[in-house]
């Protein structure tokens, strides 16, 4: 996985080409497409298709039957606000990488029981950012952490240099990726 996971909401399909041009044209490969809107499932499989060499993903997964359909459409990662048995099982048997929402000491146990090694933290800056992960990964050095809302260019790096951290999610990835593509017009 990239260092940089973007949070990508979809409205409508037509979008879909002037984001992943704009991620891909400021280095970055990897999209999580939120199941947040109609379209998403529609969005990754047409992202699948048309951007074979992006890591796509879904986002804002919480049941199995989203999963399912993101499975469905060509994700190749699921991320969730929170953990779903349901969905780390369906990952599991398909070997697909799967990151919940862990932000307390008993998510962390049941990710850890599940076979999860790698969560997201979110969102970071409610409930503690990186503060709050560094106090968490001293009975758990096993965790890494993808630290979700409130982290933004003003303190990326800070979590960036923390080596438990897998990668930065974030929607403010899309919205520089695409004020670059218009400055650049």
């Amino acid at each position: 996985m990239e260092k940089f996971v973007p949070v990508v909401v979809i409205k409508d399909l037509s979008e879909t080409d002037k984001i992943l041009t704009a991620l891909k044209n400021n280095g970055i490969n990897t999209a999580e497409i939120t199941f947040r809107t109609a379209c998403a499932a529609e969005a990754i499989e047409y992202a699948c298709k048309n951007y074979p060499d992006m890591s796509i993903g879904a986002g804002t997964v919480i049941n199995a039957e989203q999963c399912e359909a993101a499975l469905k459409a060509g994700a190749q990662f699921i991320v969730s606000p929170g953990l779903s048995v349901a969905v780390a099982k369906i990952c599991n048997e398909r070997n697909i990488p799967y990151f919940p929402g862990c932000v307390t000491p008993t998510e962390i146990m049941m990710a850890l029981e599940l076979g999860i090694t790698t969560v997201k933290f979110f969102p970071a800056n409610v409930y503690g950012g990186l503060k709050a992960m560094k106090a968490l990964a001293a009975p758990f050095p096993q965790i890494k952490f993808i630290p979700t809302g409130g982290v933004d260019r003003s303190n990326i790096d800070e979590f960036l240099a923390w080596d438990k951290i897998a990668a930065i999610g974030g929607s403010f990835f899309v919205k520089e990726s695409l004020e670059k593509m218009e400055a650049n017009k």
